[in-house]
């Protein structure tokens, strides 16, 4: 019997138009022999609208965005489980393909436990946990992780503090200085600061997108990631590495110029791809990782290794860094969306052995 798999993209985020491609190219990949796909679309507006079941791939991304004649469901979210004629749709997965605010920071996935729906990805508290960059720290630190040092602060102490916070960070931190929003991802509202002067300027832009904000110490490193895939016995790819042509790796060299190039596998020692590879594990752990996340690091000169950051829903089509990652570890991106699937199925049927009362 084939599965019912929901597709859940879109949504009301900064990076909607990447959600969409990802979802584009996961139909692509499925095996509609193996599969009943549905298309659940999230507006730029919030509106929950499901097409009809999928008969193939879609060419493009215009054919998963519905207008009028889809099923709308307005502020009735659960009705992504009710057919038109009202006939209750069974899904045997949902498969969350949303970036940023409102997909990969544990609200969807809060949504779908509700509903007691086994879902792709990362649970409640990890896709929290990785959209906010100062709880990821802290969780890291605790894990004793290396990272490069940082401060963060809320929007209503930089109204109140601007001065101390300022010289808290040069005091805490040398030039230059990253400034970024604690809860958003693809490097939106991200900026390079080399003094005092950009430091504000660059503390305005990021507020603008989150009411907290970290500032991180920048060193001179080499970027490289590695992607982890499983629940309680993760596994790890080959290392790849990152050569953006701009100062660093922002959102339109990810998904608009092509101007960044990816080297996988990353030339580096054995023993520091073991050491990446296991602190990449410890990563997946602190913060009670299940399917799949990507990990983050700067390789100095010398091999000393800091994670940056986990990435719980990582860009995944086809020439994304994660999918590259797996296929050149021997993982074809149609087996790695099969095995997303079943790590998913498994974590849920797990759950469903709990005990919610006392015999």
């Amino acid at each position: 019997m084939k599965k019912r798999i929901g597709l859940l993209y879109g949504g009301k985020s900064a990076e909607h138009e990447v959600s969409l491609s990802t979802a584009r190219a996961v139909t692509g990949a499925l095996n509609f022999e193996e599969y009943e796909v549905y298309p659940i679309f999230i507006t730029l507006e919030g509106e929950w609208r499901r097409g009809e079941r999928l008969e193939k791939p879609a060419s493009t991304i215009e054919e998963l965005q519905f207008g009028d004649n889809a099923n709308i469901l307005e502020n009735n979210i659960s009705d992504f489980l009710i057919d038109k004629d009202g006939k209750s749709v069974q899904f045997d997965v949902i498969f969350p393909l949303l970036h940023g605010t409102n997909g990969e920071d544990g609200t969807v996935q809060g949504l779908l436990e509700v509903l007691n729906l086994p879902y792709v990805g990362n649970g409640v508290l990890a896709s929290a946990t990785g959209m906010d960059k100062v709880i990821m720290k802290q969780l890291f630190e605790i894990a004793g992780l290396p990272q490069v040092p940082y401060t963060y602060f809320i929007r209503s102490e930089w109204a109140n503090e601007q001065e101390a916070i300022l010289a808290r960070c040069e005091e805490k931190l040398d030039w230059p200085m990253f400034v970024k929003p604690a809860n958003l991802g693809s490097s939106v509202g991200i900026n390079k600061a080399t003094n005092r002067d950009e430091l504000v300027k660059a503390i305005e832009i990021a507020l603008q997108y989150d009411r907290k904000i970290v500032i991180e110490q920048g060193i001179i490193a080499r970027e490289i990631e590695l992607a982890v895939l499983g629940n309680d016995f993760p596994e790890v790819s080959v290392p790849g590495e990152i050569k953006p042509v701009t100062e660093f790796y922002d959102y339109d060299s990810k998904y608009k110029d092509g101007s960044t190039a990816l080297i996988i596998p990353a030339e580096l020692p054995e023993n520091a791809v073991s050491s990446l590879q296991e602190l990449a594990k410890r990563a997946f752990k602190a913060i009670d990782g299940s399917g799949l996340v990507r990990a983050d690091f700067f390789v100095t000169a010398d091999n000393s290794i800091y994670i940056n950051e986990v990435n719980t829903m990582p860009g995944f089509t086809p020439v994304s860094m994660y999918p590259l990652l797996w296929q050149h570890t021997n993982v074809s991106y149609p087996e790695l969306i099969n095995r997303l699937i079943t790590l998913a199925i498994e974590r849920f049927e797990e759950k469903q052995q709990l005990h919610y009362k006392k015999d």
